[in-house]
């Protein structure tokens, strides 16, 4: 395990740990004020309703009450707003944009003001500098800019000279007022320029997105049937699994058009398998409707509809992963790819592009790397190699996740006590 653990004393930690004996009516909140654009399907959106599950269901095991409320600067509701404020967080909107600074910063201030906070927290990359300037004067004293997203994206959205200098003047402005830069991988902090310094106090380090590793334990064989059964597949078929957003800004990689999770390569890397083997098949989950229909009519013109079925997106995916043989995970760029991680946690072989940061791997034994500059056919065979091994057992697999940093146990205190570091 971590050494940082909910009820272990550490000196890193600030938050003490105090003796039985003392009065619960002493706990105090730890108040946080966490900043997102929206609450969306993402990676770091749903480690916070993982996090705000967390805390509300293990309050009594902790030696403080931790409360988070959450600031929306798309000013809009998505898909985890309802969720959120059922386990307890309060939610704010606020537009941020060029053309209401005046009104979010205003707005900003009466929130920090108001709220008595004990950390900032915002997970907008760059832009979290320009949020630390709108509420100067008024911030907590623990200041968190966390980087999750790869630095493409950042260098696709500033395409403009105003938008290249708001990124640089965030990156400076964050230099000048956080106390901690985090990453959802260290290797993402080196991509954008944070680098270890001798003349400042900033604390640099990786703060992983934790997950409920419990869902992705199951009879590996049971799950296999029920999946084929429910696919209208035999028994025997051997399932490879693509999680992932089908949709995406294209871009150019060794002279092939590629998308972030890179969905249509993974399509030709399958099909490449199903003509070596027609007992291979390929499920696909994730959105992008216009995007699913494109890729069902090159499924028909190759005439492999009966080996590939489009999910959609899903709410059960450690189920699918426990029925599955091997995700492939072909991404163009990753913060650090936690769906590697959960397939790790389901004891599910992982082929993964070599772009994946290696901090994704917790099982050595079951991730293997394939370049992005391979052709299919490369990776075609390294799928059908992994495909043909035996598996490994699902519950050592689990249980090695359950003791890592990703684990939500363990990322949920690791973040507590980093938030106790300028304490």
């Amino acid at each position: 395990m971590v050494s940082l653990a909910p009820n272990s004393a550490s000196t890193s930690c600030a938050w003490h740990n105090p003796s039985v004996s003392d009065a619960s009516s002493l706990k105090r909140e730890l108040r946080v004020l966490q900043i997102f654009s929206a609450l969306g399907m993402g990676g770091a959106e749903t480690w916070l309703m993982s996090l705000l599950k967390y805390f509300r269901e293990h309050s009594a095991d902790w030696p403080i009450n931790v409360s988070f409320d959450v600031l929306l600067t798309s000013g809009e509701k998505a898909i985890f707003d309802d969720h959120a404020m059922a386990l307890g967080a309060r939610l704010f909107y606020l537009r941020f944009g060029r053309g209401n600074l005046v009104s979010f910063a205003q707005g900003f201030r009466r929130i920090l003001a108001s709220g008595n906070y004990d950390v900032i927290h915002d997970h907008q990359d760059y832009i979290a500098g320009l949020h630390f300037l709108l509420g100067a004067g008024v911030l907590p004293a623990t200041r968190v800019a966390h980087v999750h997203n790869p630095l493409y994206h950042r260098s696709n959205y500033a395409t403009g000279y105003i938008r290249r200098t708001t990124n640089s003047t965030g990156k400076w402005l964050i230099s000048r007022l956080a106390t901690h830069v985090m990453g959802t991988s260290r290797r993402i902090l080196s991509e954008y320029g944070f680098h270890e310094s001798p003349s400042t106090n900033i604390v640099l380090d990786a703060a992983h997105c934790g997950f409920d590793v419990l869902p992705y334990q199951g009879n590996r064989t049971q799950a296999h049937g029920e999946l084929c059964r429910e696919l209208g597949w035999p028994d025997s078929a051997k399932v490879i699994l693509f999680v992932g957003r089908l949709e995406g800004a294209e871009t150019v990689y060794n002279g092939r058009r590629m998308t972030h999770k890179n969905p249509v390569f993974a399509l030709e890397v399958a099909r490449e398998c199903i003509v070596k083997d027609a007992g291979i098949h390929l499920a696909m989950v994730g959105g992008g409707e216009e995007k699913q229909k494109e890729l069902e009519a090159a499924v028909t013109e190759w005439g492999l509809r009966d080996n590939v079925r489009f999910l959609g997106m899903r709410s059960d995916v450690p189920r699918l992963m426990l029925g599955s043989d091997l995700l492939l995970f072909p991404s163009l760029a990753e913060g650090l790819g936690m769906v590697v991680v959960e397939a790790q946690a389901a004891g599910l072989r992982v082929l993964a592009s070599d772009t994946t940061p290696r901090e994704s791997v917790v099982i050595p034994e079951l991730v293997d790397f394939a370049p992005l500059t391979a052709d299919r056919e490369h990776w075609a065979a390294e799928a059908i190699r992994l495909l043909n091994l035996e598996g490994p057992d699902p519950t050592r697999c689990n249980a090695k996740v359950r003791n890592s940093a990703y684990s939500i146990e363990n990322s949920a205190a690791k973040l507590v006590c980093l938030y106790g570091q300028s304490r």
